[in-house]
């Protein structure tokens, strides 16, 4: 059976969530604790990433689309980055790339951020 390791991380004002292995039927309860300990902790600022994801199915996306309104109603943002060409299709194919930002690098979503932080002031 697939495993999922989940490592949360403080860094540059956001909670980074490491994901490793694969988001199926039999991890996807994982993949929801996880999250909802960040959003428990009011941490609404969340980057995932993606680097060592080897798969994600219909049931993890639809754990993002549960907690996406409740991290835009604090005034927070869900970015994903590091994503390898299947788990891009995957998201690009159902339209996830629509609604969540994806960037190809942690950096680059940090970059980002720092953007957003200075038009915030």
């Amino acid at each position: 059976m697939a495993e999922l390791q989940v490592q949360a991380v403080q860094k540059d004002g956001a909670r980074v969530l490491y994901l490793d292995g694969y988001i199926n039927a039999h991890t996807v309860q994982d993949f929801e604790k996880a999250i909802q300990s960040v959003l428990d902790e009011k941490n609404f600022r969340i980057l995932i990433n993606c680097k060592k994801l080897e798969y994600i199915n219909s049931s993890g996306l639809g754990v993002l689309m549960g907690v996406i309104e409740e991290i835009q109603d604090n005034e927070g943002f869900l970015y994903l980055s590091d994503m390898n060409e299947t788990v891009f299709n995957i998201f690009d194919t159902l339209g996830f790339t629509h609604l969540f930002k994806v960037f190809e690098d942690e950096a680059e979503a940090f970059n980002s951020l720092k953007k957003l932080t200075v038009n915030e002031e």
